[in-house]
């Protein structure tokens, strides 16, 4: 690696560190983004289900050429008992505002498109690389150390996500509170464009957002989710991890249930 210094350094290429690094090398800064997976989003999860309102003032169009799956068109949201549904179901068309439209997309696809945007726009890209610690001068960050290279920049960015260890070394991440975070597991279910809008009851590129209460997670704090995407849906739920171990079933028993309701089988 380069011993050069950086005017910044991102540590981690998910969305948010890839349209960081996108603004800074826009604006002419010398931009290294470091990611310890081998590719950019190959880690990382989401339901998923992408507004388009931030994106949109960084990228306007993007929807044209990024990955999306599918704009969001119909909504639904459903109560469920073990055997049972009351769902609310709500239809609009595409909207005419960019700003307001919201996508389904897939983590694996979306993320390495908005890191080629930032590399386009003059940023670096090293993946594949782990960054061990952070490299303090006094009470200031001077860049990180990977392995037994150091690198400087003017600025670090810790984009590496909510459980995030260099942050926690700085003392900017707080002990975890498990009431404050969920654990959610989902499944990538394919199936023919012509299955998903016949029954989802959807036309085209239109995608629908199901989300679900009640028994997904075992009547605890959580829920249920479906999204369409082109030719597969993403199904999962997530529960409160201070709910857990009140649980009467394992979280990928919950799934298991979940996909045997009558509502989603």
């Amino acid at each position: 690696m380069s011993e050069d210094k950086f005017d910044a350094i991102v540590v981690g290429a998910g969305v948010a560190g890839s349209v960081a690094a996108l603004v800074m090398a826009r604006a002419g800064l010398d931009v290294l983004v470091i990611e310890r997976g081998d590719s950019a989003g190959c880690k990382n999860m989401t339901g998923g289900r992408l507004y388009a309102h931030t994106l949109e003032a960084i990228i306007p169009g993007f929807a044209v050429s990024a990955p999306v799956e599918r704009k969001v068109t119909r909504e639904k949201i459903s109560f469920l008992t073990e055997e049972s549904a009351v769902t609310l179901d709500f239809h609009r068309e595409q909207p005419d505002v960019p700003q307001h439209a919201s996508y389904t997309v897939l983590r694996n696809r979306l993320d390495p498109w908005l890191m080629e945007q930032a590399e386009q726009a003059g940023a670096q890209f090293i993946p594949g690389v782990r960054v061990d610690a952070l490299v303090r001068e006094g009470n200031k960050v001077t860049g990180v150390q990977a392995g037994d290279d150091i690198l400087e920049a003017n600025v670090v960015i810790l984009a590496d996500g909510v459980n995030s260890m260099l942050g926690r070394s700085l003392g900017m991440v707080p002990a975890s509170d498990p009431h404050h975070y969920a654990v959610g597991v989902k499944e990538v279910i394919g199936l023919t464009p012509e299955q998903i809008n016949d029954r989802f009851n959807i036309t085209g590129e239109e995608g629908a957002a199901w989300l679900f209460a009640g028994s997904p997670s075992d009547g605890l704090m959580g829920g249920g989710f479906l999204y369409t995407n082109k030719d597969s849906i993403s199904l999962g739920l997530v529960c409160g991890l201070g709910d857990i171990a009140h649980a009467q079933k394992s979280v990928p028993q919950m799934l298991e249930d979940f996909k045997q309701h009558p509502a989603i089988r």
